[in-house]
């Protein structure tokens, strides 16, 4: 199971960071990824990193903004959120992978936890 937490309201220009922790005792070899979904629109990635922290990918979007990092021996992948735009609210989820390939494509990956919701106020 995944549990995203750390959302809220901030105004434009702020910084959130959110946390997604996995009761899997074996997260250290999941690939794990961000997405997004604001309110009329598709759901999209924002962010993955591998398994071992070693590959990241960045939506153009947010690419310089925010960064992915993970904790494994605390079960916790992370993404910092800096400089936040009112375009950027949405609800964020987390997601798992077992494959390494196609970090960035949202369709591998089938492991998804509950979103939490961002506000970015303008």
């Amino acid at each position: 199971q995944l549990q995203a937490s750390g959302g809220g309201l901030v105004q434009a220009g702020g910084s959130l960071r959110l946390s997604c922790a996995a009761s899997e005792r074996t997260f250290s070899t999941y690939n794990m990824g961000w997405f997004r979904q604001a309110p009329g629109k598709e759901r999209e990635v924002v962010a993955a990193i591998s398994w071992s922290a070693g590959s990241t990918y960045y939506a153009d979007s947010v690419k310089g903004r925010f960064t992915i990092s993970r904790d494994n021996a605390k079960n916790t992948v992370y993404l910092q959120m800096n400089s936040l735009k009112p375009e950027d609210t949405a609800v964020y989820y987390c997601a798992a992978k077992r494959a390494a390939q196609a970090l960035g494509v949202m369709a591998t990956f089938d492991v998804w936890g509950q979103g939490t919701l961002v506000t970015v106020s303008s």
